[in-house]
């Protein structure tokens, strides 16, 4: 009798499950489509907000709910706006915000209180900056100038005229890749601490 009784609950936590990630994918989804330029970096680095709803769902859900989110809000994104970089740019959206929300996530799970939210987000943020940077640094710019035929030096040129930090491609890393990525998770990880617990009866369902 157990087990027959076990079963549909795992049933229904399941589709439960697969109910809030859908949701929350879909959420995320739209908020991405609504992304800005920031005034230190060039303007094909363009910040959007939709790594708070993923972290939301991390937190509620685990590490790898939020993998899964990340790697289904990139593939609509492709179904809904195409790609203009080869899969460059979404390839480069999922690593990166997967080194945000899954250590993120993780470590909340096992610290569900204030200061482990806060320490998940701020370990969030450093490997989102840190991940960013190095793979910005070896693989997307390299792979952008591949692809569009740029020199790197046009690249770095973009850089340095909206910002003077910007004198080589270390340097655009430095001042413009990281503080980028260091923005984008502290306003997801603030928008988290301030929605996370009014929200938590419903994701928590």
């Amino acid at each position: 009798m157990t087990n027959k009784q076990s079963a549909p609950a795992k049933s229904r936590v399941a589709l439960h499950t697969i109910t809030k990630v859908a949701v929350l994918t879909a959420i995320s989804a739209i908020v991405m489509l609504f992304e800005f330029p920031l005034w230190f970096a060039p303007g094909f680095y363009k910040l959007d907000l939709s790594e708070a709803v993923i972290l939301m769902g991390g937190f509620a859900m685990g590490p790898i709910a939020a993998a899964v989110m990340e790697l289904l809000k990139n593939l609509i994104n492709i179904l809904l706006n195409g790609t203009s970089t080869a899969y460059i740019g979404e390839f480069a959206n999922f690593v990166t915000s997967c080194a945000f929300v899954v250590p993120a996530s993780l470590i909340y799970k096992f610290c569900k209180d204030r200061k482990g939210a806060l320490i998940a987000l701020i370990a969030g943020t450093v490997s989102l900056a840190t991940v960013g940077s190095l793979l910005n640094y070896f693989v997307l710019i390299p792979a952008f100038s591949d692809f569009y035929h740029l020199p790197i030096d046009k690249i770095i040129e973009m850089g340095s005229a909206v910002n003077p930090l910007v004198g080589d491609l270390r340097t655009l890393v430095v001042f413009a890749v990281a503080p980028f990525n260091l923005v984008k998770g502290v306003l997801c990880s603030v928008i988290n601490l301030i929605l996370y617990k009014r929200l938590s009866r419903v994701l928590h369902i």
